[in-house]
């Protein structure tokens, strides 16, 4: 062993005692006569002292972040440090041994208050993650997991793997294609979801199933979204219903978020609130409960007004207690960030002063029947404002929502050191695609409130489903449903979105046939696990719990990926690559 205490770990009590230890440099400090060197390992650090003049001068030729080995006796410092776990003591060295050399030049300093370019970072992960802070994260994940597969065991649930390499599947983003070299011309696809093997695990008679999942998507990069994959805790129950499936998360998420952090952290049962609600209120479908600004509808207040930008539009109203007090750089700032963050026209206000008077904006376009109205069934009241945004019905409630969380921003409205959460249920089972076309809203292997019937009776966006979303401060952290178990249903709802049943049985054929056999009802969910992490350590970027995450273009910049290939590897796959302008 090249040592015997970690470096977090020294203390006053084992003064005296000859130890070996071994970390990386953090700091290097010569003082004439004496040499200091700041040992680092992931539990803490020591202050090493170098006395012996020939190890003084190996010291000198040592660079930081080489890792070394140290043989010394531990002694009490003169000057202790009370900001260090190791503050009370040193080791005086006897004896240095380089591990590994590191060049004089790092791309970057490691544990300094300038925070390197992220691309940087990632090109050089492997030292990035000395940091202590996303070191920690990378730990705290860890101990996440565990408690995840803790909990879940102690709730009945079984951890069963399903594979990696599977069929392509319709589930609301771009496949990864794998190609088959055993099959020339046909294609694995990476698992957007642990989907149809999950219920196929329910019609196989095991009652619970869970597994910390990997899931593959070709989507867009977000500060919230790792690109490529990222990881569930996907579970699933036979025999159950949505709110087996609810009380399943209030027990599971609130555990985890109790034990990993110290702020007030809400509890079951959570707050249910109707998507077309939620769009009414929120302008979202991920409302943040810590924001206490509601959306209001106010069309019918202007269907008769003679303010031409309100004139036959949908009139969303967003009312900010004590907002009246703000200068008219603050509306005007309002007003640019609505046009150019959120595509509106424009950002009509006006304020209530503490004399009754309206003010400001279209305050003259205000009739007192209006202000009335305002008043006694809105919630204005004096000192208050309200923002007014006018347009079609999704984009008013789209602008709206953008707004309200804006708004909850700049005025830090915002609730401090609190977990609010809630479901978001009864969401459309189907939506119209830019092209005008039905297609499924959320997963479409939910089953539709009111079964066959509704399919067969409804209009297609009337109906809805048993999906619900679990939402966190803000962020989506689950997506769930009750899924469908029959399989005329299962025709009948793909029917509508335009697939055939021989589409269904060519696509899913072994969901479709399983079905055939005696299929269990069964839901389930999937809370996303680096999401809830990026929460519990308050950071708003997903790649500080990640270790290796890909940057904002989908670049894995340390492995450089993706990358080209040999012309043998594409021969062997059945690949031929077009070289043509649109296709280089």
């Amino acid at each position: 062993m090249y040592r015997n205490k970690n470096l977090g770990e020294l203390r006053l009590s084992n003064v005296g005692e000859e130890v070996e230890l071994a970390g990386w440099v953090q700091k290097i400090r010569d003082l004439g006569g004496m040499v200091f060197i700041d040992l680092r390992d992931e539990d803490g650090i020591t202050q090493v002292v170098v006395h012996d003049a020939s190890l003084q001068t190996q010291v000198k030729e040592i660079a930081k972040e080489s890792c070394i080995h140290i043989e010394g006796k531990v002694v009490e410092r003169a000057s202790k440090n009370p900001k260090m776990k190791t503050g009370e003591i040193e080791v005086m060295a006897n004896k240095i041994e380089i591990l590994g050399t590191c060049k004089p030049e790092l791309p970057f300093e490691i544990n300094s208050d300038v925070e390197a370019r992220e691309d940087l970072r990632l090109e050089y992960r492997f030292l990035d993650l000395r940091n202590e802070t996303l070191h920690k994260n990378i730990l705290l994940r860890s101990k996440i997991l565990k408690a995840l597969r803790d909990r879940m065991d102690e709730l009945g649930f079984y951890e069963i793997q399903t594979p990696i390499l599977a069929n392509s599947s319709p589930e609301g983003a771009r496949d990864y294609l794998v190609p088959s070299r055993l099959n020339p011309g046909e294609f694995y696809a990476l698992p957007q979801a642990p989907q149809q093997f999950k219920q196929l695990l329910m019609v196989s008679g095991f009652n619970k199933y869970f597994q910390i999942a990997p899931w593959f998507r070709d989507e867009e990069p977000r500060a919230d979204r790792a690109p490529g994959e990222f990881y569930q805790l996907d579970f699933e129950m036979a025999f159950s219903t949505q709110e087996d499936v609810f009380q399943v998360i209030e027990d599971v998420v609130p555990y985890v978020f109790k034990k990993f952090t110290n702020w007030q952290v809400g509890e079951g049962p959570f707050v249910r609130i109707p998507y077309r609600e939620a769009m009414e209120k929120y302008g979202i479908d991920k409302p943040d409960l810590r924001n206490p600004l509601i959306i209001q509808d106010a069309t019918r207040l202007f269907k008769n007004t003679e303010f031409k930008a309100f004139q036959d539009k949908t009139v969303k109203v967003i009312i900010v207690p004590d907002g009246a007090k703000q200068g008219r750089k603050f509306f005007d700032k309002m007003g640019e960030f609505a046009q150019q963050e959120c595509g509106a026209k424009g950002l009509a206000w006006t304020k209530l002063t503490q004399e009754g008077n309206l003010e400001g904006g279209i305050a003259k376009f205000i009739t007192p029947d209006i202000l009335k109205e305002l008043k006694t069934n809105y919630g204005l009241k004096e000192n208050g404002c309200v923002f007014f945004i006018a347009d079609t019905l999704e984009a008013a409630q789209k602008i709206a929502g953008l707004v309200r969380i804006e708004l909850g921003k700049r005025l830090d409205l915002i609730e401090k050191n609190v977990y609010k959460f809630c479901f978001i249920v009864d969401f459309p089972m189907y939506e119209l695609t830019e092209e005008g076309k039905i297609d499924f809203n959320h997963n479409p292997f939910s089953m539709p409130q009111g079964g066959l019937e509704a399919l067969e009776t409804k209009e297609p966006l009337e109906i809805l489903a048993y999906q619900f979303d679990l939402v966190g401060n803000g962020y989506e952290m689950a997506s769930g449903a009750v899924r469908n178990h029959s399989p005329e249903i299962m025709v009948k709802a793909f029917e509508i979105a335009g697939y055939t049943e021989e589409d269904v049985k060519n696509r899913f054929g072994a969901l479709y046939n399983a079905f055939q056999y005696g299929t269990p009802p069964h839901a389930g969910a999937a809370p996303g696990i680096d999401r809830m992490i990026m929460l519990i350590e308050d950071t708003q970027n997903i790649r500080e719990v990640i270790a290796f995450p890909k940057n904002k273009k989908a670049r894995d910049l340390l492995m450089r990926a993706p990358s080209k290939v040999s012309e043998q590897q594409l021969k062997d796959a059945h690949i031929l690559l077009r070289q043509d302008e649109k296709n280089l």
